[in-house]
């Protein structure tokens, strides 16, 4: 590991020590929100003292190992020691290092999905459908909640365009990565001839938590416009104009809301996913320039990046933006087995992480 790493893991450890200090002072005890905003930290900064620890022993271990390496008895014993004391300490520096990677203050929370049909026609919205069916079964595998907020369906199936909002503990950081383009190459429902196509819709995973950014909102700037709920919600839902559309005038951002039965509490949830949008537009621009060296180009904003091709005849799922992944295992994903898929890109985010700490 290189000293600067080594420098910022001892000064993590040592943030660590004071903050165990500071929660046992009862003029902290005593404010409850700061209480808890620095119990949060320490919790945090936990897993580095423990790998430090374990570090610690493991080179205890392995300078008692090198000291019997000469007995002729143990010295057998001591090599087996010292082999497995020297893997230990290769691990314990790939978990400290990764330790080191800033962590997204987003990834604990809830996010808004938005799937959109793309290029395809009809097709596209049938695709943009199983890709919503694909993520509500993944989140119904977590045990997180769905709530659709607006929808537009297809005229032959799937949708137009469909967003939901997902409610659930780490849903942002398994999910963020699913935002782009994702292709299909199969024979449409609609094709008779039997003939392949490719259609694409787009994803966007946008993080619930605005507390990062301070949006000011300025009501002159919305365009608030009242319609009729269409599809599914029951009979007072469709017999009033309780639907939402606001417009944000500067960003040209749309966002609607048609799941509730009064406009009060429709225009309360359009606006909470408005902000959620402008924070996410904000951050786009301040790591506009780092993620161009980014693969998976999470918060980049490039939703037309074409992440993913779901090749029917051939039950293949190939990603991208990482050399080497492809699951020949197309059904199983889309049923929202999507944990190979998720595992894989976290992996390779955290390395580019890594990379990047190393070059500065």
């Amino acid at each position: 590991m290189l000293p600067s790493l080594r420098r910022k893991l001892q000064a993590l450890a040592e943030r660590r020590e004071e903050l165990e200090r500071l929660l046992a002072d009862p003029g902290v005890i005593g404010d409850a929100e700061r209480f808890r905003t620095l119990s949060r930290e320490f919790a945090q900064l936990q897993p580095v003292a423990d790998a430090l620890a374990a570090e610690a022993q493991a080179q205890r271990d392995l300078a008692a190992a090198q000291a019997l390496r000469a007995d002729p008895e143990l010295g057998a014993l001591a090599e087996e020691e010292i082999s497995a004391a020297t893997q230990r300490l290769a691990d314990l520096d790939t978990e400290l290092m990764a330790q080191l990677v800033p962590r997204d203050p987003r990834d604990e929370g809830n996010l808004y999905l938005e799937v959109r049909a793309g290029t395809g026609g009809d097709e596209a919205a049938i695709f943009a459908g199983d890709l919503f069916r694909m993520y509500a079964r993944y989140a119904e595998r977590q045990g997180w909640k769905v709530d659709v907020e607006s929808a537009h369906p297809g005229e032959h199936g799937g949708y137009k365009e469909i967003v939901a909002r997902i409610e659930g503990r780490g849903a942002y950081s398994k999910l963020k990565f699913e935002s782009g383009t994702h292709r299909v190459q199969r024979v449409p429902q609609t094709e008779s001839q039997g003939r392949i196509h490719t259609s694409a819709a787009t994803v966007a995973i946008i993080a619930e938590d605005t507390s990062e950014v301070a949006i000011e909102i300025n009501p002159a700037d919305l365009k608030i416009d009242t319609f009729r709920s269409s599809g599914a919600g029951g009979q007072h839902v469709n017999k009033t104009d309780s639907a939402i559309r606001i417009t944000h005038l500067p960003s040209g951002v749309v966002v609607e809301n048609q799941t509730e039965r009064s406009q009060h509490a429709n225009r309360d949830k359009a606006m909470k996913r408005l902000k959620a949008m402008l924070v996410e537009a904000e951050l786009d621009k301040r790591s506009a320039a780092q993620a161009q060296d980014r693969k998976l180009q999470v918060g980049s904003g490039d939703r037309s990046q074409r992440i993913r091709t779901y090749n029917y005849p051939q039950g293949r799922i190939t990603d991208h933006r990482v050399d080497g992944l492809t699951l020949y295992d197309l059904p199983n994903v889309l049923e929202g087995n999507l944990d190979a898929l998720v595992e894989r890109l976290s992996r390779e985010h955290q390395a580019d992480a890594l990379a990047q700490l190393g070059r500065e």
